[in-house]
Order: structure tokens, then sequence, then C-alpha cells
């Protein structure tokens, strides 16, 4: 049964004229009411008129919306009056949990201010509690409520796969959807710990790493045959029947069979050796070393578990760091830290619970979850995760034996990591507290942009922007602009800036808008009472405290006069000038009301700037070079409507080249097999009539 949904709005407690007619309040009976709230009983109008007025309003609209909630399982979404969704939790009885958001006293300061924001409520009702688990862990992904767990990384994982579909199985990475028929052996952490398995897997078993298309094409064996990384099945160097073994020996030594593998080859080296077929000897004796140094370079392999995902969870000054170890065929594969943004009044265990729930939302979870700490929705994620793998998953909290041995290693690097994560974010806010000193700046710097352009002649024209805060550069934020001002002339760099900063703050300027359209005057919203001591929301902010143009005077200028003609304020503008002779180290610098100075060679905002710097022209260059890439791949075949990939390869494959069919004459384009007389005469209007 699909969940059904039920959404009421209310601009207060005194009034219902805003339900929906097929919401009409509905009388429970008096005895139902009191056992649902007989934890939560009649507000104390004492204890009320103590409580900030904005938490009372909340939780007025709150108790509005109780009276219409599901008894059974099913998830709430707390919403604001601006349509923002403030947080998504589930419940067994949703009822019965949103009774506990009534009283407008006794919460802590993260769950007084989400009542005191609260303006409407939506319901959507569930069969069973796992399936409500399932629902709030795809709506907190989807609308990234401010209130709740985030789990901030949230991209797949790589994969080895032994294609299945070919009668050379080929070996190679895979991320996304297991769409293409093989055997796929992860996940590993990290694509570095594929890249160096992969590697030692085609010295010890010579497997084919190319496409399919290259495959077919090839004449002669390439180059990974001839450094002996590959045995050439493409152009017959190893037999079909030999080639097929090496695959099976690849398979079992993935698949956990790596002894059996290795004595294998082991055996296989002392007939040879014994045989006096040295050479053939001593490949083999290279295979069986690569197969240690995949095993030798897993750090720690277990050996009663042959199967686990381990996440440990520590927290230090309010942030929380989760550590997850892949196991698999007994082997290490990587492991890999993660900053989930969540509270600080939250426990290590609540973080834990909201974390796993995202992190198995679109990846297959193994037998055995070994975790750190006791979570309460324990047995839910565990049905959760079953009914959806289809076999039985265990969820554990391991108290002795290797398995705690493992979580403890967990934790160890948890804590580890965590502790470099806080030094690294200190660093960043000394530097970012001296780089508003050189400057001389009076803001606290929360969000720095950093500016630069990229093109050959004014060709292939991109703007790039990077940005850099507390937490060091926050690559979600980057943004490329592609330069498509028609009046600019090629090579006009303080141009190029000014359609790039003009873009940038015209949207920010929308966005902004847009935010506070539907707000309700400071009177009337939640949270503006003026007694109450709000804490400062950890968001990083969208508007810049300082943006950084590479380039000198003119440059500089540029900045200020699009600034100015946006009318955006609040912003510092600095300008870098490269040095003499472009040496780092004597960059001039540009600042409203100093005149241009150097930093000290020594100063560490110096050394901060320029990094800052060196990243911008780093995402530009690659963002220009992407882009031209593409233009050197471009037919004008692409810009002929009614011609697809199928007719382009049909033209191409009769013609040769575009230049070619440019030239060809109605009827010799009639005559293509798969082009009809409509097409042939679109494409070679295209080509006569100036129609590209």
């Amino acid at each position: 049964m699909a969940p059904t949904e039920k959404k009421f709005h209310a601009a207060s407690s005194s009034t219902r004229a805003d339900l929906p007619a097929s919401a009409e309040p509905v009388d429970f009976p008096e005895a139902e009411d009191a056992s649902i709230m007989g934890d939560f009983p009649d507000l104390d109008l004492a204890e009320a008129d103590a409580a900030p007025a904005s938490v009372r309003q909340g939780a007025s609209v709150i108790r509005s919306f109780w009276r219409h909630a599901p008894l059974g399982p099913g998830v709430y979404r707390m919403i604001a009056a601006d349509g923002e969704v403030l947080y998504v939790g589930k419940a067994k009885s949703v009822r019965r949990r949103i009774a506990s958001y009534v009283r407008p006293f006794g919460h802590n300061n993260r769950i007084a201010r989400m009542i005191a924001l609260t303006a409407s409520m939506v319901f959507v009702s569930t069969e069973t509690e796992t399936e409500a688990l399932l629902l709030e862990t795809n709506y907190i992904k989807q609308m990234k409520p401010r209130f709740n767990v985030l789990m901030r990384d949230d991209k797949s994982f790589p994969y080895i796969l032994l294609t299945g579909d070919h009668p050379a199985p080929q070996i190679t990475k895979h991320r996304g959807a297991r769409l293409q028929k093989g055997d796929y052996f992860g996940p590993f952490a990290s694509v570095w710990a594929v890249n160096r398995t992969m590697n030692a897997l085609e010295r010890a078993f010579l497997l084919r790493s190319c496409s399919d298309s290259f495959y077919e094409n090839r004449t002669r064996p390439c180059l990974l045959y001839q450094i002996k990384r590959c045995s050439a099945p493409c152009t017959g160097e190893i037999s079909h029947q030999d080639y097929c073994a090496l695959v099976s020996e690849a398979r079992d030594f993935l698949s956990g069979k790596s002894r059996a593998v290795r004595d294998l080859l082991a055996k296989e080296m002392a007939d040879a050796s014994d045989v006096m077929e040295f050479e053939r000897a001593a490949r083999l004796r290279d295979r069986i070393a690569a197969l240690s140094t995949i095993q030798g370079a897993q750090g720690v392999n277990p050996k009663t578990v042959e199967e686990a995902d381990v996440f440990a969870v520590v927290e230090q000054a309010g942030q929380f760091c989760i550590e997850a170890f892949f196991f698999r065929t007994f082997q290490n594969w990587g492991n890999r830290a993660y900053f989930p943004r969540a509270d600080k009044s939250l426990t290590s265990a609540e973080v834990l619970d909201a974390f796993l729930a995202q992190f198995y939302a679109d990846r297959p979870a193994p037998r055995l979850i070994l975790i750190s700490h006791e979570i309460e929705d324990c047995a839910v994620l565990a049905d959760a995760l079953s009914a959806k793998a289809g076999h039985r998953i265990e969820i554990a909290r391991p108290q002795r034996g290797e398995k705690r041995e493992l979580v403890d290693h967990a934790e160890q690097n948890a804590r580890e990591a965590l502790s470099r994560k806080l030094a690294e974010t200190t660093s960043q806010e000394k530097l970012l507290a001296a780089l508003a000193e050189s400057f001389g700046l009076a803001c606290k710097l929360r969000r720095v942009e950093i500016y630069d352009n990229s093109h050959i002649m004014g060709t292939n024209a991109v703007g790039a922007m990077v940005v850099a805060g507390a937490g060091g550069f926050m690559k979600a934020h980057y943004r490329t602009f592609n330069i498509r001002g028609e009046d600019l002339t090629p090579g006009d760099d303080y141009g190029m800036m000014r359609e790039v900063l003009k873009r940038r703050f015209t949207r920010l300027a929308r966005e902004q808008a847009a935010e506070h359209s539907e707000n309700a005057p400071d009177e009337a919203r939640p949270g503006a009472d003026s007694g109450e001591d709000e804490e400062e929301e950890e968001t990083f902010p969208q508007k810049p405290d300082l943006i950084l143009i590479d380039g000198g005077q003119g440059q500089f200028d540029a900045a200020r006069n699009i600034l100015a003609e946006l009318s955006v304020e609040r912003v510092a503008i600095a300008a870098i000038a490269k040095g003499v002779d472009r040496n780092a180290g004597r960059e001039t610098f540009f600042v409203a009301g100093k005149p241009p100075f150097r930093l000290s060679p020594r100063d560490p905002a110096l050394y901060f700037v320029q990094r800052l710097r060196d990243e911008a022209h780093r995402f530009a260059i690659g963002t220009h070079r992407a882009r031209r890439k593409k233009e050197f791949t471009k037919s004008p075949l692409d810009e002929i409507a009614g011609v697809g990939p199928a007719r382009k390869r049909a033209l191409l494959h009769a013609f040769g080249t575009a230049k070619a069919i440019s030239r060809a004459g109605l009827s010799d384009l009639e005559k293509v097999a798969g082009i009809n007389a409509a097409t042939a005469r679109l494409v070679y209007n295209f080509f006569h009539d100036g129609g590209g």
C-alpha cells in the first residue's frame, strides 16, 4: 500500500479556517486523548508564560496538528513559514511522537528552536515502521532539513567489475547502478585503493582492462602486453580457454580464495622450475609477488570476519566523526571518515543511528554491520536492510573478540581523523583572521570567493569561482561561467570579469529575494521575539564576506564598479597582481581605502592567498581545457536538427569526414543507407544555405 500524505497549515493555534475541507477537526474520545497525552498533561499557564513567546506559538501550532496526526506508523515533516522543511522524523505512532513537542518548555536549544520555527506539518502514513524508516531516509536525502543529521558525502563507492557479457571478460572500475552483467567486488573506500588493486591484479592475472571497442579493433598487442600486464586475448596471444582460466583464478582471489590461488601458482612455479622452464617460473613468481602486494597493502585483515562494514563514531568539541571500514572476503578494502552535520546536543548514538539509515539508502549492505554504540532503531534498520537485500542482515555491537578489536580500531581512526579535522579548521580560522587583519577588514571572514578567467585569445572563455571557509575549500560551492557576452572583445579580461560578477550577484540577489518574499513580518515570525537569544545557525553563508580577484588595478576597478552598479553592500574586494617576473611572494594587493601594498614574504596570510589564487587558477584552467576538448570533438552534424547518432554514423561511414559530407551533392546524400530524402535535404541545406 502506498503511503498517504496529509498536509495541514495553521497561521496560529486560534484558527483553523485554512484547513482543507477533507481535514475537518475530529473529536477523539477524551480517554484516547488522555492516554496519548499521559506524559504531556495540559499546559500549566504559569510555566507556559515563562516560555519564550516564539516557542509558545510554535507549540500551539503543533498542538493544532497533533489531533489530526496518524495513530499508526508514519513520517512527519515540520515546515517553516517560508516553506523550508525544518525536520523529518518517523515514529511507530506519529501522534504519540508529536505529543512530545506540544509543551513549550523542557526542551534543549535545538528542539526549542525547531518548535519556534514550525508553522505547518505534513504527515505520511505507512503500513509498518520499516516503511517509515525508508521513507524518512529518502526525505532527508532529498530535502536536507537543517535540524536532521545530514550525511555530507553521499558519493557512491567504487567497485571492481569482471564483465560477463563478453567472450574475453574485462576487468574495470565501476561506480553507480549495477546494470552491466558481471561480477562486482567491493566496495572500496577510494578510487586510489581500486587503482592500486587493479594494477596488481593485472600483473597477477594478465587480464585485459581495455574497452570492448578497443579490443575488437586490435591487430597487434598493445603496450600492456609488452610490459606484462595483459595476456593479449585480442590478438590470440593466449587461447580463449587459457584466458578463461586466468579469469576464474582472479574471480576466486577476489571471492576470498586467495590462499588456494597462491598455492596453485606456487605449485605451477615449482613444476616449471623442475622441468627447467625458468622463464615461465619467473612469470609465475612475479604473479605471486603481485598478489602479495595486494594483501600486504590492506593493513588489518580479519581472520574470522568474512564480510562486514564497521562503523565507529566519536565526538569532540561539538563535532562528530564516523569512521567506516569495509571488509570483504576476509580482506580490508579500505576506510573512509565522514563528518556529518549534526547538532551538538545530539548524542553519539543518535548521530550514528541517523547516519546508518542514510548511508545504506542507495548502497547494498553486507551480511554483518558492526557498530560502536547501541542505536535505537537497530531492529527496524536490520529488518529494512534485510527486506531490501533479500537475506538476513545483522547489526551488532560486539563486546569481545576480533569483532570488538575491529570496532576499536575504527574508533581509534575516527578519533585521529576528527583531531586532524579540528586542527585544520582551527588553522584555517587563524588564516582567515590573519587575512582580514592584513587587508584591514573589521568583519569576520566566513566565506571567501576567488575569481579567475581562462581562455586562449578569447576562445572557449570561462570564468571560475572558488569558495573557501573555515572548513577549507568548499568544493560543493564552486561554480563555472561560460562567457557568452556577444559585445565582448575577444581577450577582454575586464569585460569577462564584469560579466561573471554580474551574473553571480544578480543570481544571489534573486535567490535572497525569493527566500525572504514569503517570510512573515518580524513581529509575526516565529523566533522573532526580542527576548529570545537564539543560537547562530551553523550554515555556510551564501553571500561572501570577501572576494579575491586574480588581477591588478584594472580588474579591481571593474569588480568595484559592477558591485556598485548592483548595489551589493558589505562585501570587501581585493585584487592580487602577480609579482615582478611573476615571482610568487612579490604580489601587489589592491584593497579599497588603502594604497597598493605587499605582504612580507614570510607572512602566513600571503601563503594563504597564494593557495586560494592557485586553486582558482587550477579550477579555471581545468574547466577551460574540458570545454576546449569538447570543441575539438564537436562535429557540424551535431547542430543539424533531425540528425541523431545513427544517421550521423551512417553519413560518416559513407563519406568519411564532415568536410566530405559538406561537399556532397543532394543525390549523393539520398543514396546513403538510412538517410531519407527529407533528411538529405536538411543536411544539404545546412551546408549550402548558411544553415550553420
